[in-house]
């Protein structure tokens, strides 16, 4: 069934006007007419059932019925990722969306290849891939700063699985065995690396541990994928842990 994000508040009897690029897909790409059922969600108060009940040139309308599951939120995981070129972060932000992750944290360190960060292209397509995966929460999207600013207003109970590959760490499987729940962070480097300062500072900071992703140099956007599957498989809600909103 159709879902869509919406920003409206939700409640039996709501109408709902759907902007005109919802509008569009919902009439034009999907063939949805009124009387038609999809799903609706705001990252607020859960999913909702909703029929259409206007379509056309003017644009679609809809009208919430009842709740299908209340709002409930993934793990407490952030991806602080280095800004990298613009295809490789737009699949960054995709599939971290459809790993669960909470929040993205976009940093800029010593070797960031700099490139035109568009934030509103990047949050809708997190909006996106939360609709195709069945979220009914949204990750937010933070715009770029520096790692060390980062690193200085670190959260004491935030854990760090910092991505190295200075090739003496650990396997990301092993370094990851028994450590404790709460808030964590997966860290992605840039395409040239960690500077030796920045390494330096990350392995002094109490809550990192570093990790490899094994013997190869991976992109960022393939080392992204990697790390979080990784965390999801050990420390995340692929079983059947969610937190309640």
């Amino acid at each position: 069934m159709i879902r869509l994000f919406v920003t409206h508040d939700l409640a039996p009897g709501a109408r709902l006007g759907l902007n005109p690029d919802q509008s569009r897909y919902v009439v034009a790409v999907m063939r949805r007419a009124a009387g038609d059922p999809l799903l609706v969600f705001n990252g607020r108060q859960g999913e909702w059932r909703a029929v259409v009940i206007e379509s056309g040139k003017r644009g679609a309308i809809l009208e919430v019925q009842d709740q299908t599951r209340g709002q409930t939120l993934g793990p407490d995981l952030d991806l602080i990722v280095a800004t990298v070129k613009r295809a490789r972060l737009e699949t960054i932000i995709e599939k971290a969306c459809e790993l669960g992750v909470r929040r993205v944290r976009l940093v800029v360190t010593e070797r960031t290849n700099p490139d035109h960060i568009r934030l509103p292209r990047l949050n809708a397509i997190a909006v996106e891939a939360a609709e195709q995966t069945g979220r009914i929460d949204l990750p937010e999207i933070e715009a770029p700063a520096r790692l060390a600013d980062l690193l200085d207003a670190w959260e004491p109970s935030r854990r760090l699985l910092f991505c190295d590959e200075a090739g003496d760490a650990p396997p990301a499987l092993q370094a990851l065995k028994d450590q404790p729940a709460g808030p964590w962070a997966v860290l992605i480097g840039p395409e040239g690396g960690f500077s030796p300062t920045e390494r330096a500072r990350l392995r002094g900071l109490d809550q990192a541990i570093a990790a490899t992703l094994g013997p190869r140099i991976l992109r960022a956007d393939t080392a992204a994928i990697s790390a979080l599957t990784l965390w999801q498989s050990v420390c995340g809600d692929w079983g059947d842990c969610v937190t309640p909103r």
